[in-house]
């Protein structure tokens, strides 16, 4: 099995140097890509959402089951924090500003400079993103605030800022297992502890997903098992990225490498159709002055013949004046 560490530096040049080739286009091609995949991801969840009375069901179970292992803290953990206004509004702020502006933020840092963690945690996140449609589309659950259990939906009744960032319309409210908030920031925070030295950053990558984990349970909006889920899922999704990353990099290498052959044999072949035309035109040219050299000879040689025929004319015309007539010869 190739790893990244394993492979570390071929890889990382290699990823690296198809960044630099066409920095304009792979930045294009990446902003594309993720675009693309983020509105499937949105597209996709708003239209598997459950009906109401099965996802309502779905989550007093999900419910009872943490009661049964002991988990269910909600009500404890958003009773902490109810009667502390700012608590609420920090809450509220990581869950909004804590996620996708977070996600953003890392992966343009990422890809402007640590190309092959870029692609690590882009393809975690796609593998994750995608595992979990599945889940969102046979297992509707509805999240604890919109349960009738005495929960507060902080963030609805306290801001609005989070339409703005998650319009309804692509919405599913019934996808809360497993809770990609917490699976997704922690991917985040493990690409930038691997990939920066800054105790600073590092230190933003180990408390987003803690952040982010007590956030979605006080705000109601996940139960304890979401995170839990969430967190297994982005670690799978993480697990296969480590195995699939690499092999993209050098088949990518390949291609680009076999595309730049291609276009210099092309670049060749039109080079070497061009100097045919221009010899052949040169050909033409020599043929064309040796023709008019030929005929120039041609006419020369004739005005040559003339001359000299009239040359032997004049000079018999003069012999015959000069001999005398032949009744005074002797």
């Amino acid at each position: 099995m190739v790893s990244i560490q394993q492979s570390d530096s071929p890889v990382r040049r290699l990823a690296s140097d198809a960044k630099a080739l066409r920095p304009s286009t792979e930045l294009v091609k990446q902003v594309g890509l993720v675009s693309l995949a983020v509105l499937l991801y949105f597209g996709v969840r708003g239209l598997t959402q459950g009906d109401v009375e099965t996802a309502t069901r779905n989550g007093l179970e999900v419910l009872r089951f943490e009661r049964l292992m002991g988990i269910d803290i909600e009500h404890w953990a958003q009773q902490l924090i109810l009667d502390h206004h700012w608590i609420v509004t920090i809450a509220n702020w990581i869950y909004i500003w804590g996620h996708w502006p977070v996600i953003v933020a890392a992966l343009v840092w990422l890809h402007r400079t640590r190309r092959l963690d870029y692609l690590q945690l882009r393809n975690a996140m796609f593998i994750s993103g995608a595992i979990g449609l599945l889940i969102f589309a046979n297992y509707a659950v509805a999240p604890p605030r919109l349960l009738d259990v005495g929960l507060t939906d902080t963030v609805t009744d306290f801001s609005n800022s989070y339409r703005v960032l998650q319009p309804p319309s692509l919405v599913n409210k019934y996808a809360a297992v497993p809770s990609l908030h917490v699976g997704w920031n922690l991917l985040i925070g493990i690409a930038l502890i691997r990939a920066s030295k800054n105790w600073l950053v590092r230190t933003l990558g180990f408390l987003s997903p803690v952040a982010m984990t007590i956030t979605v349970i006080v705000t109601a909006n996940h139960y304890v098992v979401d995170a839990i889920l969430g967190v297994g899922v982005a670690l799978a999704g993480w697990a296969v990225a480590l195995w699939l990353t690499p092999r993209m990099i050098t088949t990518e290498a390949k291609l680009g490498q076999r595309l730049q052959r291609i276009r210099r044999a092309e670049v060749g072949h039109r080079a070497d159709k061009q100097r045919t035309v221009v010899v052949s035109e040169s050909a033409d040219n020599e043929v064309k002055s040796l023709h008019e050299l030929q005929t120039r000879l041609h006419y020369e040689d004739l005005s040559e013949v003339q001359l000299l025929r009239t040359t032997v004319r004049d000079a018999a015309i003069e012999v015959d004046l000069a001999r005398p007539p032949h009744f005074l010869a002797p």
